[in-house]
């Protein structure tokens, strides 16, 4: 079957372009609009990040001593008390009753320890004369010494009935915000049962935080302790930070073996109660300062090798960079290593970047906060 002229002719010309298509240069790629940050070196503060927990520097349970009816409570719950201020009153009327009774046994010891004495004068001085035996003036002494331990026995009784008197003021043992009361006026209290528990006292001030720090940054703040010195700061759960600054305490001797952290603890003046015992706080270890980069989280991006940021190569393409990235400084990074001063970090459009994809350049709108306030 013969192909028409015309059919023909078409069918060439699309052979004809078929080929010069192979041999063609594939078409440019347009480059992407981005913005870049010019980054620059500066003294940025080292800072170890951790959720704490706050609670009282002192924490006290006031528990009866005796056992009795309680008469009266003397404070209002959660209220802030000095030392030894009256808290609870146990019915005083038999622990004065038993006073009065060892006072009477005392005073009766008094009586026959004197007249034992007499007796031991007499016996010797009839002993002198011959009157009596040696043995009546064994058996005086003997007399003597018997009714002089009577006495110290009948004082301590005394002493003792004195002290259980005393206990019936339950008095705050120390400084702190009073618990609710854990028993009504009216309750039997038996100092060896679950009802002498009466309330409990916490001191708040100073108030202490507990955190914990990972073994890595633990090493590094031990590092850093010798030539710098650290402080703590909080940020209070609506975000605000707390105004004043606190200082360590206390540091774990140990790694505890399933999280792989150890214990620290910070204490903070706390005069007007802003803080509260069982808060979850944000804790901010400051250790000093070091010479670091900055450049916005938005920048960084983080794949199977770890943390990069896009760069924008001399040659006018896209490039990616490994960086080894610190702490949070406001809205940015800190990166220790993978950045040299004056390099241009691309901060946006971050998605549509490859190797080697073209770049057309813009001043970034974002620029890196200034590390001092920021810290």
């Amino acid at each position: 079957m013969k192909m028409q002229p015309r059919a023909l002719a078409a069918a060439l010309a699309a052979s004809l372009l078929f080929a010069c298509s192979k041999d063609a240069p594939p078409p440019a790629q347009a480059p992407v609009a981005v913005s870049l940050l010019q980054v620059a070196e500066q003294e940025t503060p080292v800072v170890f990040e951790s959720v704490g927990r706050t609670e009282g520097s002192r924490e006290v349970q006031v528990r009866a001593r005796v056992a009795g009816i309680l008469e009266k409570q003397l404070y209002t719950e959660g209220d802030a008390v000095k030392e030894g201020a009256p808290l609870f009153r146990i019915e005083r009327a038999p622990f004065e009753i038993d006073l009065q009774q060892q006072s009477a046994a005392l005073a009766q010891e008094v009586a026959r320890n004197d007249l034992a004495q007499r007796d031991l004068e007499r016996a010797k001085d009839l002993v002198a004369r011959k009157f009596v035996s040696q043995q009546s003036l064994d058996q005086s002494a003997s007399t003597l010494a018997q009714s002089n331990a009577a006495v110290q026995v009948a004082k301590a009784r005394v002493r003792q009935s004195e002290l259980n008197l005393s206990y019936t003021s339950v008095d705050a043992p120390i400084s702190g915000v009073t618990g609710r009361a854990q028993q009504s006026i009216g309750s039997l209290l038996a100092p060896n049962a679950d009802s002498a528990l009466l309330t409990t006292l916490t001191r708040t001030d100073p108030l202490w935080v507990r955190f914990s720090l990972s073994e890595s940054e633990f090493a590094r703040l031990r590092a850093r302790e010798t030539n710098t010195k650290t402080e703590v700061r909080l940020l209070l759960p609506d975000g605000t930070a707390f105004p004043a600054a606190g200082k360590l305490n206390f540091s774990g001797s140990t790694v505890d073996a399933s999280l792989g952290t150890v214990q620290m603890r910070a204490e903070f003046p706390n005069p007007t109660l802003q803080l509260l015992p069982g808060q979850y706080v944000k804790v901010q270890v400051v250790a000093g300062s070091q010479p670091a980069i900055l450049v916005p989280q938005t920048a960084v991006l983080q794949n199977e090798s770890g943390r990069f940021v896009w760069l924008a190569g001399a040659d006018g393409k896209a490039l990616a960079r490994t960086i080894k990235a610190g702490n949070w400084i406001g809205k940015d990074w800190v990166v220790l290593d993978g950045l040299k001063p004056g390099e241009k970090v691309i901060v946006d459009n971050l998605i549509r970047l490859r190797p080697g994809t073209p770049v057309e350049a813009k001043p970034a709108d974002v620029k890196p906060a200034d590390a001092k306030k920021a810290g």
